[in-house]
């Protein structure tokens, strides 16, 4: 019985081989396959009743037996508990389930092999590659045993077969080595052209996305553009029915007026009451300041130096320029006494701003309000905001020729529709007795220089002078307290004519910064009218200056530009360039100046370096000089230049 339990429980591959009563034996097979022959040839067998034959009857008889012995059902049942992993596994080893489970490839696979232009197999190149893994660890390498070595370094008769026999041997090595390394090299080249396909698919992708962000930036600019319509409409809506309604409360009903009737009396009313009270003309209202609710950040993913387009602005040399924002409005000012408003998101003029009977020296524009000073003594003020156009320039543009909005490739200026600018003016301010060479306002503050020697500060909600400071008197006054600074001092290097008394200035809130043509940068207090500080380097006339919370930057016909530390009245750094410096201006990164020269002069200041940008550089490789360079504007990157024959460039900085 205990023998019986323990075959109970062998597994059926544990039973010998040699075991004649096994399923698994030779000969068990054999005779179960002899059985199971017959029994299937009598069962297709032309036999009409098979159970009727005794050929039948004794197969079946013999698997019957065959299958009541217990080995054979145990076997039976270990099968059929047994999973097809489990089969595997107890047949194969391990290795060789691996083996197979690497090269096993799907006919599918095999039938979509793609072609390749290698010279070289797959085999090749992990062999070639191989021997990187191999350099690393000694355990890779084959073991020499030391008598192999002894015989291998031991000394060989120079024409010996042994000899000939290791020379061909390190031929071989080498050859192989030549070739491997002919394979990775081929390898290398193909991996460099796969990233250069990589790199081309890259710059296809990133120009398709930024032809998508300009027409993003081009449909937001002209829904701002209906934005700041409606609320203009709905601010003018909300004034005539506040009028209305005054009005109506202004105005006494019937009944009120039978009572006061009656109730006045023979000498009743004092004769002052009777007179007709004094209305005041309701004054003008307040302009309203228009700020730009989106930024264009296009500009940002241009490589530096890139030109964005170029314009014919004016027949003549510009003598002023300004712009509110990337892609925004840019007004320029020239000798041939115009003054025009572009688009720089369209590239066309929208309209001229006239008023000002001589050529305007100096423009400022923030926001929507702009500032020219002239050469006829004034100023005027003006409200851009007011200007009646269309962004996509359907207004003079047929259907056919809609394009023109935005392209001109032929460079004809469009003409603007008539009168675009007429409710543009707002008002004039007149007290300067000569041209205004410089102006700078911020909120309401406007202070302007000229060449009558004063500098004038405006009040622009009253529209009227408020102070009027006289840049002689001032050094005047520093000679007679004995100030470092000196009387009024011709600057060694001798100016030419067009050297501006008043070069450049800039206001913020109290504080006014002024460079004047002896050299000097004055720091006014505008609460009591006092120079508190002066700023002695220059050697030349004072033409451009702008400063920030720290730093002061000046530029001068002396061929310098000059960073001061505000804090101590010290020069923090300079730069001389070959020529004048005629414009100037700064952002949180770089600093650009016009420097008699066909290009912009840049630097950056945080890589610390110079580099030109401009025209000069991209058509010289067409054989072309370009005219140089006289304004210069920069904000945010954005960099918009003007030249002396009236063209303008903007580009990326």
């Amino acid at each position: 019985m205990a023998n019986s339990d323990q075959n109970r429980d062998v597994f059926p591959d544990d039973v010998s081989i040699d075991d004649d009563t096994s399923v698994i034996s030779t000969r068990g097979l054999e005779a179960f396959g002899r059985k199971v022959t017959t029994t299937a040839s009598h069962l297709i067998g032309p036999i009409t009743d098979p159970t009727s034959h005794p050929h039948y009857q004794t197969a079946m008889t013999e698997i019957h037996k065959q299958l009541q012995k217990p080995t054979l059902q145990r076997g039976v049942f270990a099968i059929a508990r047994t999973t097809p992993t489990d089969l595997v596994r107890s047949k194969l080893s391990s290795k060789e389930i691996q083996s197979r489970a690497l090269a096993y490839v799907p006919d599918e696979l095999l039938r979509n092999i793609p072609a390749s232009s290698n010279s070289y197999s797959l085999f090749q190149g992990f062999q070639a590659s191989f021997p990187d893994f191999a350099d690393d660890g000694k355990k890779h390498k084959r073991r020499v045993s030391r008598g192999r070595k002894m015989l291998d370094e031991s000394p060989v008769q120079p024409g010996s077969p042994h000899a000939v026999q290791r020379l061909k041997k390190d031929k071989a090595s080498m050859m192989h080595q030549l070739e491997m390394l002919g394979v990775r090299k081929n390898m290398a080249s193909s991996e460099i052209r796969e990233i250069d396909n990589k790199i081309a698919n890259l710059h296809g992708m990133r120009k398709i996305i930024l032809d998508r962000l300009a027409n993003l930036e081009k449909e937001e600019a002209v829904l701002e553009h209906d934005i700041m319509d409606v609320e203009s409409r709905l601010d003018e809506a909300q004034e005539l029915a506040d009028e209305a309604e005054s009005l109506a409360m202004a105005t006494p009903n019937k009944s009120e007026e039978d009572l006061s009737r009656t109730e006045e009396g023979f000498m009743s009313q004092s004769i002052y009451e009777k007179l007709p009270a004094a209305t005041t003309p309701p004054g003008k209202k307040k302009p309203r300041n228009h700020r730009k609710k989106t930024l264009p950040i296009l500009h940002e993913h241009f490589e530096p130096g890139t030109m964005i387009r170029s314009m014919r602005a004016h027949q003549d040399n510009i003598t002023a320029l300004d712009f509110d924002a990337p892609f925004g409005l840019m007004v320029s000012a020239a000798m041939d006494d115009s003054v025009r408003v572009w688009d720089l998101n369209a590239g066309r003029c929208i309209g001229t701003l006239e008023g000002h009977t001589a050529s305007v020296r100096t423009l400022q524009i923030e926001d929507n309000f702009l500032a020219t000073g002239s050469m006829d003594a004034t100023i005027k003020l003006w409200d851009l905001s007011k200007a009646h156009y269309d962004p996509q320039g359907s207004q003079e543009v047929d259907e056919e020729d809609e394009d023109l909005a935005f392209v001109n490739p032929n460079d004809h200026a469009v003409d603007p529709p008539a009168g675009s600018m007429a409710d543009c003016p707002l008002f004039t301010l007149e007290a300067h007795l000569d041209e205004i060479t410089a102006l700078h306002f911020r909120g309401d503050v406007l202070v302007s220089g000229s060449a009558d020697k004063t500098l004038r500060q405006w009040d622009l909600t009253k529209g009227r002078c408020v102070q009027t400071l006289d840049v002689m008197w001032a050094a005047a006054q520093a000679t007679a307290m004995g100030s470092s600074d000196g009387p009024w001092r011709q600057t060694s290097r001798s100016a030419d004519g067009s050297a501006d008394f008043v070069g450049a200035l800039q206001v913020f809130e109290s504080a006014l910064a002024c460079g004047t043509a002896d050299g000097m940068v004055r720091l006014w207090d505008l609460r009591s009218g006092q120079v508190h500080r002066s700023l002695v380097g220059h050697t030349g006339p004072v033409t451009c200056l702008q400063f920030d919370d720290v730093h002061l930057v000046t530029g001068s016909l002396d061929r310098s530009i000059r960073i001061w530390d505000l804090r101590t009245g010290s020069i923090f750094d300079a730069y001389a360039y070959d020529h004048p410096i005629t414009s100037m201006m700064f952002d949180t990164r770089r600093i650009v100046c016009a420097a008699g020269e066909d290009v912009v002069k840049v630097y950056d200041k945080v890589e610390g370096r110079h580099w030109d940008c401009g025209a000069g550089i991209t058509e010289a490789e067409k054989a072309k000089s370009p005219a140089i360079v006289e304004r210069v504007r920069i904000r945010d990157g954005y960099m918009v230049e003007g030249r002396q024959d009236g063209v303008v460039g903007v580009w990326t900085c």
